[in-house]
């Protein structure tokens, strides 16, 4: 919970972040989030969590939640989108779900190697030292629930689409490469772009 007065940006009353697991986006959302005294909503992990535990899952089995329990929680996204200010919203649909809806800052964080590919065992190994998970438990949620997060998506999305990704640059105004900028220097690139000194 942040303390002090909310930092005012005229053209942005809300700024989201999506990436790929342990790509980074949460630790920037929370970074953000505390620099300017906003609200940070982790909204996939709320969601995820309570269906999850409602239907007695493994984190991992993000194919086995039903399709309405997504289109609910998007519909529910779209409201604080379209409705609420100083709030960082970060979840992986959030950038996909601001197109269109003004006065929203979309940042999409990735790592990526100099071409462009993503770095998976760099995001496999964040997870097993932030979560002391075990390199197993960590593949499976990277690469599993990727995999079952983009064929839901697809299919809800995307008409099927097999190309379709959350995390085409084109959703975004503004993304982040955590394979070349630690956390500091990712957080400072987003102030720079609201014109905000740190």
């Amino acid at each position: 919970m942040n303390t002090g007065t909310a930092i005012d940006i005229p053209q942005f009353r809300l700024i989201t972040l999506s990436g790929r697991i342990a790509s980074g986006s949460t630790t920037l959302a929370k970074k953000l989030a505390h620099q300017l005294h906003w609200r940070h909503l982790e909204g996939g992990e709320i969601f995820w969590e309570a269906v999850r535990k409602k239907m007695g899952l493994d984190p991992k089995d993000t194919d086995l939640r039903p399709d309405e329990e997504d289109v609910l929680f998007d519909r529910q996204l779209k409201k604080i989108l379209q409705e609420d200010e100083h709030v960082v919203v970060e979840t992986k649909l959030a950038g996909f779900n601001a197109q269109g809806i003004d006065n929203i800052l979309k940042i999409l964080v990735v790592c990526e190697d100099k071409d462009g590919v993503d770095q998976t065992s760099i995001r496999i190994d964040r997870l097993v030292n932030r979560e002391g998970a075990s390199i197993q438990e960590a593949k499976e949620e990277v690469i599993k629930r990727e995999i079952n997060d983009l064929e839901k998506w697809r299919k809800l999305y995307a008409n099927e689409d097999p190309q379709w990704v959350y995390y085409d640059k084109s959703y975004y105004d503004l993304v982040i490469n955590t394979y070349f900028h630690n956390q500091e220097e990712a957080l400072s690139m987003v102030l720079d772009h609201l014109g905000i000194k740190k």
